[in-house]
C-alpha cells in the first residue's frame, strides 16, 4: 500500500456522516515567524525549524450548485486566517483530485502550528469561528479534518512555495492493531521519501483529533516541486505497487488527495 503519498489506491467503503460543529475545524492562528523557501534556494528550506510541528488538514465538500461567489468568500475568509498569531502556515484551495470510491471533496485547508496549545487557541479564536459559521457550514454538506504531529521536519521550509504539489494520505486501520504492526507501518511510511528522489518534503504521524476523522487515524503528506514531480512518482508503478504491498493487508481504507499550493493568498512573515 502506499500510505501517503503513494498512489492511486482503491480503498474500500468508508462511512460518510457529517455532524458540524463549531470547533470542527481547528485552523490555528498565523505566526509571524516562517521563513518562506523558494524552489532556486535550497539553502532557505530549513530556517529555524522547530523540533516538533503540528499538521492540520481540512477537507471541505462544497454543495452542488453552491453560488461561485459564496465559495470564494470561505476560500478567502479561511485564507485570511493566516494573519492569526498562532498560525506558522495556513493556504486553502481547490483539491486537484481526489483518489477515493467514497469521498468527493472539493477544497483543502493545509496549516501548521508550534504545538497542540498553539492549534486549540485558533479554534476558538473569534475569527476562526465567524469563519466557520458564516462561510464554510452553510454551504459544505461533508468536512473531514485530521491533526498530528511532525517531528523534525527535513527537506523543506514550514512554508510550501506556492506550485508545490501535496499527496496526502489518510489510512484507516483495521480493528486490533497492535502497536508494533502500527509502528511498522509508520516505518514504510518514513521509508517512502528514500525510495522517491522527487519528494522534497515528508510528513506523518498518528492522527490525534478522532473525532472529526471519520476513522483515519494515520495520516501523512508528500510535497513535490511541481505536479510534474508527483507525477513522475505515479509512473513508476512497479516501485509504487511494492510500496503498497507492505501494508495493505492491514488497511480498511485509504483517501489520497492531490493539491497544489495556491499562490493568491500571502505568506506569513518570516521567523
Amino acid at each position: 500500500m502506499l500510505c501517503l503519498r503513494a498512489l492511486p489506491f482503491s480503498p474500500p467503503s468508508f462511512s460518510r456522516s457529517f455532524s458540524p460543529s463549531k470547533h470542527l475545524l481547528h485552523l490555528k492562528p498565523s505566526s509571524s515567524s516562517i521563513k518562506q523557501f523558494s524552489h532556486s534556494s535550497p539553502s532557505n528550506y530549513s530556517i529555524k525549524m522547530s523540533t516538533q510541528t503540528i499538521e492540520h488538514i481540512v477537507l471541505f465538500k462544497v454543495k452542488d450548485d453552491t453560488d461561485p461567489s459564496k465559495v470564494n468568500a470561505m476560500v478567502n475568509g479561511l485564507g485570511g486566517l493566516h494573519s492569526l498569531d498562532q498560525v506558522l502556515h495556513l493556504k486553502v484551495g481547490p483539491i486537484l483530485r481526489t483518489r477515493s470510491s467514497s469521498f468527493n471533496f472539493t477544497h483543502m485547508l493545509h496549516s501548521r502550528y508550534k504545538s497542540k496549545d498553539d492549534l486549540n487557541a485558533y479554534s476558538a479564536h473569534p475569527d476562526h469561528v465567524g469563519v466557520v459559521k458564516g462561510s464554510v457550514l452553510p454551504i459544505c454538506e461533508d468536512i473531514l479534518a485530521v491533526d498530528w504531529v511532525a517531528e523534525d521536519l527535513q527537506g523543506g521550509g514550514l512554508v510550501p512555495p506556492p506550485g508545490s504539489a501535496m499527496r496526502v494520505s489518510f489510512l484507516k486501520l483495521k480493528e486490533n492493531l497492535g502497536d508494533e504492526v502500527k509502528n511498522e507501518i509508520l516505518g514504510v511510511i518514513r521509508g517512502i521519501k528514500d525510495n522517491f528522489e522527487q519528494i522534497r518534503q515528508l510528513t506523518y504521524g498518528e492522527n490525534f483529533s478522532p473525532a472529526r476523522a471519520k476513522g483515519f487515524s494515520i495520516a501523512s503528506i508528500a510535497i513535490f516541486p511541481g505536479l510534474s514531480d508527483l507525477e513522475a512518482v505515479d509512473s513508476n508503478e512497479e516501485l509504487v505497487n511494492l510500496q503498497k504491498e507492505k501494508v495493505r493487508e492491514h488497511l480498511e481504507g485509504v483517501l489520497v488527495v492531490d493539491y497544489l499550493v495556491p499562490s493568491s493568498q500571502a505568506q506569513s512573515a518570516s521567523l
